[in-house]
This record gives C-alpha cells, structure tokens and sequence, in this order.
C-alpha cells in the first residue's frame, strides 16, 4: 500500500520519493506514516531540504524547555490563526488536543474567536503576542513584551515565546509560499476541523 495518499494533489516542488528516501527525510516520512498513516504534504515539501527540517526541529527543543508544551502550542495556534495557516491550524489543533492540553469546546472557541475560551490571563498573553508578532510586528513595543512579564513569564521565556511564534511564521509562510496542499487530517471531528479552519477563509 502507497503511504503517500492517494488524493493528494500534485506540488509545484518535487519532493524525493517515500520509497526511495534516505537520513532524514527517511525519518520524517516514517513519522508521518507512524502517526497518521500516510506522509503529509507538508513534509514532503519540507523533506526537499532536510537539514534546514532539522534546523528547525533544533530551534523548536531549544524553545520547548523553558515555556512547556502547553505554552508553545498556544503560541503556535495564535500565530498560524493569525497568518491564515490551515496546515499548521490542524496539525497543531490535533496535537494539542491529543496532548490533552485543551478539550475539543476550547480548541474550537480558541481558533474561532481567539479569546473566549475561559483561558488563564497567562494564556491570553502568550496568543496575544503571538498574534501581535504574525499580524503587525513593525507596531510593537516594550509593552508587548511587559504584558508576558506581568503574567509571569521570565526573561528567558519571554524570548522563547517570540522564538515559538517566529518560528511557526516561517514554517506556515513557506507552505503558504510553494502553495503545499492541505491534507485531511485524522482525528479531529467535522465541527472542530471547521473551526479551525475559520480564520483561513
């Protein structure tokens, strides 16, 4: 049985074949199939240059560390809703609820309205900022960063909290940029896939 799905549409780039695929690019393919059965277009995409797929993988256990999971998935969220981002917007949907870091009624209230989720002040700082980074990083000031100081944050996880949302900026805009196709993604329900896919349209 192919592991590429069989509907995925044809890509602009050329990714290396699954079957043939070697290092890296091997590995990314095999984590794909492990956990959702077939390999995504985004990583196929992304498999064409390996090492810079390694590079950022680095950054993101470098970020991880000092801010938690639950943080820098709030983060990512924030900032792939603000950028229109759907491969990021479910992916990362999936893993935040698989985590069990949100339920599926915050996940979607979160992708569709941002706020209204009945988040901790904390939360909302981090999604604001991250938000605020993705839509309008010219305007920001020393007062974006001193809200995260106020709801806790230290100067290290102020900075990883910036890295989390820079980061998902130049994974989505990439995609965005070679027009990846966005694959349907399992385990999620019609109703929060929909939600998730809100602020893309």
């Amino acid at each position: 049985m192919s592991i590429v799905d069989p509907q995925e549409p044809a890509m602009i780039v050329q990714p290396p074949d699954p079957e043939s695929a070697t290092g890296h690019a091997a590995e990314m393919y095999a984590g794909d199939v492990a956990d959702v059965g077939f390999v995504l277009s985004h990583t196929r995409a992304m498999a064409i240059n390996p090492e810079a797929h390694q590079a950022f993988e680095s950054l993101i256990r470098a970020v991880v560390p000092s801010i938690g999971l639950r943080v820098y998935e709030l983060a990512t969220l924030a900032a792939a809703r603000a950028i229109g981002s759907p491969h990021c917007l479910l992916m990362h949907g999936r893993k935040t609820l698989r985590a069990g870091l949100l339920d599926e009624d915050q996940l979607a209230r979160i992708a569709r309205d941002g706020g209204e989720a009945g988040l901790a002040e904390a939360d909302l700082a981090v999604m604001s900022f991250a938000e605020r980074l993705s839509r309008d990083p010219e305007q920001m000031t020393d007062a974006d960063a001193e809200r995260l100081r106020e709801a806790g944050f230290s100067d290290r996880q102020i900075v990883d909290i910036a890295l989390a949302a820079g980061a998902r900026n130049f994974f989505s805009r990439v995609l965005q940029a070679l027009a990846v196709p966005v694959d349907d993604v399992p385990d999620l329900s019609p109703d929060l896939t929909d939600a998730l896919l809100s602020s893309t349209r």
